[in-house]
């Protein structure tokens, strides 16, 4: 019988080696899987790289999980906000590596290594920085920069409902990458608010078929806004 149900947080984690490629969900605040990568904190794996849009808010949740010196290189769009300390103090110090992406390049290349597409040519940032060292072709008059997938060891995604074969639905904006980061990657761990029978989920409402997903951890709504009310006071 197929049961992708995890007891804990800590049991869903357990094989995350070091120097994996970590994708994690969430878009600032929204859809962060913030217990998961708690737990990923205790778990203790280091040399990591990290994939996610930001580079963490705050001292909670990403920020934290870079705070330990635990990750090596962070992949992301947008490394600076008002209150991206962490990592700003870890980069000016040398401490930790940056590959700024352009968003839509950061899906793209993601969705890519789900699809088994072994590279593309995308017309976003050619003639920057970003371009730099990367091969460039005119396609009927127009400059294009190939670009190649980012597949991960582990995809922490954070989801609203699914059922023991790991089918995964989502709350509105808290959607944002994790479809995309649970095909990337080799193994996807799931928090879910709620564990649904079998047959509960319309097929056409699945966002995030079984078939990407390794485990799915149940997390207590309840407990999590109670958190998230703490950590804001």
């Amino acid at each position: 019988m197929i049961d992708k149900i995890a007891e804990s947080v800590a049991s869903a984690l357990a094989d995350v080696r070091d120097g994996s490629t970590v994708l994690i969900g969430g878009f600032g605040t929204a859809g962060i899987p913030a217990e998961l990568i708690d737990g990923l904190i205790a778990q203790g794996a280091r040399d990591l790289t990290v994939v996610n849009n930001n580079a963490g808010n705050g001292d909670t949740g990403l920020a934290a999980l870079l705070a330990t010196g635990r990750v090596r290189k962070i992949i992301c769009s947008f490394p600076r906000q008002v209150d991206s300390h962490v990592f700003d103090g870890l980069y000016r110090s040398g401490k930790i590596e940056l590959e700024i992406v352009p968003q839509g390049n950061l899906a793209e290349r993601m969705r890519a290594a789900g699809a088994g597409i072994g590279a593309f040519f995308c017309p976003t940032a050619y003639g920057t920085e970003l371009a730099k060292g990367k091969e460039t072709r005119e396609i009927n008059g127009k400059q294009y920069v190939l670009e190649y997938p980012i597949q991960g060891d582990v995809a922490l995604v954070k989801a609203e409902r699914g059922d023991r074969w790991g089918n995964l639905t989502y709350r509105m904006s808290a959607r944002n990458f994790g479809p995309v980061m649970a095909m990337a990657a080799r193994r996807t761990i799931a928090s879910v608010h709620e564990v649904v029978e079998l047959g509960t989920l319309d097929p056409e409402a699945i966002v995030t078929p079984g078939i990407f997903v390794s485990k799915i951890v149940k997390i207590d709504r309840v407990a999590t806004q109670a958190a998230g009310f703490k950590k804001a006071a």
